[in-house]
């Protein structure tokens, strides 16, 4: 069992832990004498003294640990977990029965009461993730009890924090049947290659998928479509099977060339018939803009910060800029899909970065839909700042 030590909070804070808020904020404690070990139990106390919750310690981006239970006799043992998982399942029933959707999110950090930890599924294989030190401590326990509540083909993981700046090879199979790479999965019909044993990535970002669904159902047909910082292409091969007339691609990466071939490939789609660059978007957006291309759906998904040799990006600062380059090459009454993943700042301040972009450029536009994150990733109604996915449909009207 892990070792348990007493957290005495600030004032200001005791109300907002007591309500339901998961995230222990570093500035939240009060300090304490002893060194604290990641991973450690916490038992989170007013200034009197009188417990509020039991918590961990794990760093994480503004936060120094999670609520786990307002409930004093409860341990946080195999048995919690199974609680858990039983839990997130039992809501996710329906993913469960589809057949033309074989990879959702089964279990999604504090949404579904545990912070620091996400479990998704890929067709009987779990992957889990741990984005702290502090939750990887309970690494047996929550296997012990995936395998207990699941009917699983294997288990897989990802250590998503900081190892002190050494990248160490390794192999992400825990135990069960050892996959075969790329695995197919089904996303709403289309065909999507994964590999849970190749880096921090998958090949595919599951919180996109009504986005993808919107794309080929609604966007596609008969239009040419860009997609910036394609990954994988997974945008473009919904477009291509929403009967786009061609697709581009474009992304930094070398492997995004071999990936995206192999994305069209697994869905019967003739990839020498669209367009994949290998270079960097904002360069592509000037070739564009020299050579007069237009697009009928320009795809914006950016990461929340990038550096190249070149430049910086970070999407609290620079969107604006990045939508502005986007209508230039955007033909009248075209659709940008504008997407970010950045939890620093809301829906509504992403919109008014659309509204500086559109108002710099003198353009006039209508935002035809927007999406969060889709209901498998559950979040707390009441704290909509963990909902961090923002996508905003946009028409760039004549």
């Amino acid at each position: 069992m892990n070792h348990v030590v007493e957290l005495i909070l600030k004032p200001k804070f005791v109300a907002e832990i007591a309500n339901g808020y998961p995230l222990i904020l570093k500035e939240a404690a009060e300090s304490t004498n002893e060194t604290i070990e990641e991973g450690t139990l916490l038992k989170i106390v007013r200034p009197n003294r009188k417990y509020i919750a039991t918590g961990y310690y794990g760093k994480q981006n503004k936060g120094i640990g999670w609520v786990l239970t307002n409930d004093p006799s409860k341990e946080i043992d195999e048995a919690y977990f199974e609680e858990k998982f039983k839990q997130a399942i039992s809501k996710r029933v329906d993913f469960y029965k589809q057949d033309d959707t074989t990879a959702f999110r089964v279990f999604n950090g504090e949404g579904d009461g545990i912070g620091g930890l996400t479990i998704d599924y890929f067709d009987g294989f779990y992957l889990v993730s741990f984005y702290s030190k502090g939750i990887y401590s309970f690494r047996d326990a929550i296997f012990a009890a995936l395998k207990e509540t699941t009917n699983l083909r294997g288990i897989y993981e990802k250590k998503r924090f900081d190892t002190n700046g050494q990248y160490v090879e390794q192999d992400d199979y825990v135990e069960g049947e050892v996959g075969q790479f790329p695995l197919i999965i089904k996303e709403n019909g289309m065909n999507y290659a994964v590999n849970l044993n190749d880096g921090a990535m998958t090949g595919i970002f599951l919180d996109q998928r009504n986005v993808r669904l919107a794309l080929r159902e609604k966007y596609s047909k008969g239009k040419t479509v860009l997609n910036t910082f394609s990954y994988t292409g997974a945008f473009s091969v919904a477009a291509a099977l929403g009967g786009a007339y061609e697709t581009t691609s474009v992304d930094l990466a070398k492997r995004s060339l071999p990936m995206t071939i192999e994305q069209f490939s697994v869905n019967g789609i003739d990839y020498e018939q669209q367009q994949i660059k290998v270079m960097n978007v904002f360069d592509y957006f000037s070739y564009a803009a020299r050579h007069q291309l237009k697009f009928d759906v320009v795809v914006l998904d950016p990461p929340s910060f990038a550096r190249t040799k070149k430049m910086t990006f970070s999407t609290s600062k620079d969107y604006p800029k990045l939508i502005e380059d986007a209508i230039e090459i955007t033909a009248s009454n075209g659709l940008i899909i504008a997407s970010t993943n950045n939890a620093s700042f809301n829906m509504k301040k992403f919109k008014t970065f659309i509204d500086k972009a559109f108002k710099e450029k003198n353009k006039r536009y209508k935002i035809l839909e927007q999406h969060q994150l889709p209901e498998d990733f559950a979040t707390l109604e009441d704290y909509p700042e963990f909902n961090y996915l923002k996508v905003c449909m946009i028409q760039l009207l004549k």
